[in-house]
């Protein structure tokens, strides 16, 4: 009797690909709650539980296999980072950006309003004097293109970036960009 390719080679690979595929959804279920995008995450639910009930009945099936187990901790590390990968380049929602800086501002905040991208500027105090806080609500898709304005305008800068859950009535800058299904399959240059 040879070698069982079904056992060691053929279920261990259909058990990581099932695996990879319901956590790439549970992962971006988990995300999109967080988000507040109602709609979507019942769906990816549905699926991820009936992928998740299959191979987790071929597991148990086969509780000899060592191959299996291995597979299915595989699928579930590879499945997590595809779900983060994923939504990156989704680029799905806004966020806040929160710049603090004692430097000259009204060049940068030129910029910013050259690129029709909202801003509120406050005066503040920090630990060694005067700074100029400045908020900006930006969709991620424009994400890197205002942290490059702040390197180049404010290079001393501190700044946060937090996700926002959902905001009404802004200005934003309208680049144009591809929709969030064509960002997931552009190539990426740099990061």
């Amino acid at each position: 009797m040879g070698f069982d390719y079904f056992s060691w080679v053929i279920l261990p690979l259909l058990i990581f690909i099932s695996r990879l595929g319901d956590v790439t959804m549970a992962t971006l279920r988990h995300i999109f709650i967080s988000k507040g995008f109602k709609k979507i995450v019942p769906i990816l639910g549905f699926f991820e539980v009936l992928i998740w009930l299959v191979a987790m009945r071929q597991v148990f099936s086969h509780l000899d296999n060592a191959a299996c187990f291995i597979a299915w901790a595989a699928g579930f590390s590879a499945g997590t980072y595809l779900g983060m990968y994923i939504e990156e380049r989704l680029a799905i929602g806004t966020q806040i950006i929160r710049i603090i800086t004692a430097e000259d501002i009204i060049p940068f905040t030129e910029a910013l309003k050259k690129r029709n991208q909202g801003i509120t500027v406050v005066d503040g105090h920090g630990a060694i004097g005067p700074v100029k806080l400045i908020f900006t609500i930006v969709k991620r898709s424009n994400k890197k293109e205002v942290i490059e304005l702040i390197q180049s305008f404010t290079p001393g800068a501190f700044y946060s970036i937090e996700d926002v859950k959902g905001s009404e009535r802004g200005v934003f800058t309208d680049t144009g960009k591809s929709s969030a299904v064509g960002r997931l399959f552009t190539i990426r240059k740099g990061k």
